[in-house]
Parts: C-alpha cells; sequence; structure tokens
C-alpha cells in the first residue's frame, strides 16, 4: 500500500473486527510544524500491552484470512523512514488509538490518496457503526478543518440503532443517499487541499 489513505482503510477494518461501534479516522496536515497525522480511534475490544507492541510485528495478525499481517508494520516502517513513527495505544474493553506522524514535506513522504472514498467505502461497508471523519490543516495564517458524521445522515433517514447491517447498507446504497454522501465527502477534502494549496501559492 503506497498511500496513506489505503492504510487508514486497513487500520478502520481491524477496528471493525474488534467489534467497535465507533471508529473515528482524522488526519491534520500541520505546515507550520512539517508534520501530517493521522490517527483511528475505536471502542472496540482492545489489547492488552503485551499484544498492542506485538502488532507491529509483520508476522503477528488477528486476522484468518492470511498468515502474515503486514498493515500496521509496513505503516510504521514508512513514517519512520519520514522523521515520524507509529503509535498504539489500547486497553482491553476500552478500544485502541493507532496514530502516526510523519515530515509532512518528506520527498520518501506517501501521498494522502483518495480520503473521501476511503470514508465512503467504510460508511458503505459498516453502516452498523457509528463513524466520525476529520481533515484539518494548519498554516501560518489559519487553520481549515472538515468533518463528517454519518449519524446527522442515519438519523435523516430514520436509521435507528440496531437496525439489520443488510437493510442499513441497501439504504445507503440508494443512488440519492450514496451521491449525496459522496458529494459532501469530496468538496469537504477538497475545500481543505484547496486552502492548503491557495494559501502556498500566496506565501
Amino acid at each position: 500500500m503506497r498511500e496513506i489513505a489505503l492504510h487508514l482503510l486497513d487500520i478502520a477494518e481491524n477496528s471493525v473486527a474488534a467489534h467497535a461501534t465507533e471508529i473515528s479516522i482524522s488526519v491534520c496536515e500541520d505546515l507550520l510544524n512539517d508534520r501530517l497525522t493521522a490517527v483511528v480511534l475505536d471502542n472496540g475490544k482492545g489489547m492488552d500491552a503485551e499484544t498492542a507492541r506485538s502488532v507491529v510485528d509483520p508476522f503477528v495478525t488477528s486476522r484468518t484470512t492470511r498468515k502474515v499481517g503486514l498493515g500496521i508494520p509496513l505503516f510504521k516502517a514508512a513514517a519512520e523512514m519520514c522523521s515520524g513513527g507509529l503509535e498504539i495505544s489500547s486497553e482491553p474493553g476500552k478500544g485502541t488509538r493507532l496514530s502516526v506522524e510523519f515530515q509532512r514535506s518528506h520527498i520518501d513522504r506517501m501521498p494522502l490518496g483518495d480520503l473521501s472514498g476511503t470514508v465512503l467505502t467504510l460508511v458503505v461497508a459498516f453502516p452498523e457503526i457509528h463513524w466520525l471523519f476529520q481533515y484539518c490543516a494548519d498554516l501560518p495564517n489559519g487553520k481549515a478543518d472538515f468533518v463528517f458524521d454519518d449519524q446527522p445522515i442515519k438519523d435523516a433517514l430514520g436509521i435507528e440503532p440496531g437496525r439489520a447491517a443488510k437493510e442499513q447498507a441497501a439504504i445507503f446504497c440508494e443512488p440519492g443517499v450514496l451521491g449525496y454522501i459522496r458529494v459532501h465527502l469530496e468538496e469537504g477534502v477538497l475545500s481543505v487541499q484547496n486552502y492548503i494549496q491557495n494559501n502556498l501559492v500566496s506565501q
């Protein structure tokens, strides 16, 4: 995986497998300190300290579909090559927080990729989960911030907690609903990226 968005998708799917009911993803471009930070936070089953340390080992995985878990170790290695790092904090029964940081301007820093597409995929694939997404930028002369919360959309559609996932997915996949969510995410992410670009040009 050569994009941050794809790594975040992989980590969020781990949170789903950990039986999380709420998952938040945040990405922040800090141009003041030349850092790019991404965080995935969930309220899943969590891990003890030993397990949390071991998940950065490429030969340790909780998945049954493959014997080698490469996602987090590769993400950690990529961050460390760009003057950054990856940290995991977790507690059984209380969830997990994974944070990764890069030097934003580093020549080897992987691109962000399709953030809006990643969030859309997760919302549609796992509608029973409460998804939160934030994308922000800190610049010398201001800040841009986009926040997406799927709960108001669920409320507007009359989707109540506990409703069967297949029924929720069917509602989200209706062309009008899917189109609205896609456009909302794309416009939100683009607004932050345009803010960054316009301010860089003006400097």
